[in-house]
């Protein structure tokens, strides 16, 4: 039987990123501290092409950047929060007009894991 990737994908989005303590907060904070944006949202706001691609990123490097171009006229902290909601991710910080998400991948090789302190 071959296996469906977009099955695969959509059961991975459905789970709920487990909650952060502080400690774990800190630790993701440093980690993306030297990140690039993976995303950026420009003035037509949070669009399905823009859940998509943070999706897709999300599952590739589990802890990611999001930046708010000046013209995005959506509120940062309700861009956060849709943001993670949507693709059942861990706001970690919303700083500036820059988003930091996390979202453990458990199928992803175990020494490519982001391994978070207790």
């Amino acid at each position: 039987m071959p296996f469906n990737t977009q099955h695969h994908k959509e059961k991975h989005m459905k789970k709920k990123a487990p909650e952060l303590n502080k400690k774990q907060r800190q630790f993701l904070r440093g980690k993306a501290h030297h990140l690039k944006p993976a995303a950026m949202i420009g003035q037509q706001g949070l669009t399905d092409t823009l859940f998509k691609a943070v999706n897709e990123v999300l599952t590739i490097h589990e802890l990611i950047k999001v930046k708010m171009q000046p013209t995005a006229e959506v509120d940062r902290q309700e861009a956060g929060e849709q943001l993670a909601k949507k693709c059942h991710a861990n706001p970690v910080q919303i700083i500036g007009k820059t988003i930091i998400l996390y979202r453990p991948n458990p199928d992803k090789a175990v020494d490519k894991r982001i391994h978070l302190p207790k």
